[in-house]
């Protein structure tokens, strides 16, 4: 199924287990975060085989056509004209009010019955980064970075303090690192 992301004024849809959902557009906060991930995986992957997209339909299966905000796609087998037929190797979903039951749940168990690789969860609210390594079939967070405010930072504990993740390794590459404060950069 051809393009199942479609607009409609300022609606667009995705097919979530085999059903047509309605997804708002995005806020401003939320496209900024999508251009600065999408601009710092651009910026390491030039030159490399691996690409970055947002915005593309991902077709899963005949019931699952995904729209990533951000994804990394290292085989290019599976890029074609009309979008990505299989599984991207990261995948970035940034929450909404509308649509973070579907991120964390659904989109969640097929982005992991799927395999892809590597799944960011971005909350805009409470600017966190959770990421997701597929082990042994299952998702397993194994990381959780945030973004601290100087106040916020100056009132943690000195064990709260050390255990604050500012940067987040990406697996593809070994030295493929994205700093939490880039991807909330100009987020109010």
């Amino acid at each position: 199924m051809a393009g199942a992301y479609k607009y409609n004024g300022n609606v667009s849809y995705e097919l979530i287990n085999g059903e047509f959902r309605m997804m708002s557009r995005p806020s401003v906060n939320h496209m900024t975060i999508e251009g600065n991930i999408l601009a710092t995986f651009k910026n390491y992957l030039k030159g490399k085989s691996c690409r970055p997209f947002n915005e593309t339909d991902v077709f899963l299966d005949d019931m699952n056509n995904f729209v990533p905000d951000v994804m990394i796609v290292c085989d290019p087998e599976i890029i074609e004209e009309d979008g990505i037929h299989g599984a991207p190797d990261l995948v970035v979903e940034i929450l909404s009010k509308s649509t973070k039951k579907l991120d964390r749940d659904d989109k969640f168990y097929k982005y992991e019955q799927h395999g892809i690789k590597e799944y960011w969860i971005v909350d805009p609210f409470m600017k966190c980064v959770e990421v997701y390594h597929l082990i042994e079939g299952k998702f397993v967070k194994t990381c959780d970075a945030q973004l601290y405010t100087e106040r916020e930072y100056s009132r943690l504990n000195d064990k709260e303090k050390a255990e604050v993740i500012s940067e987040i390794k990406v697996s593809l590459y070994d030295d493929f690192v994205v700093k939490v404060e880039d991807v909330f950069e100009y987020v109010k």
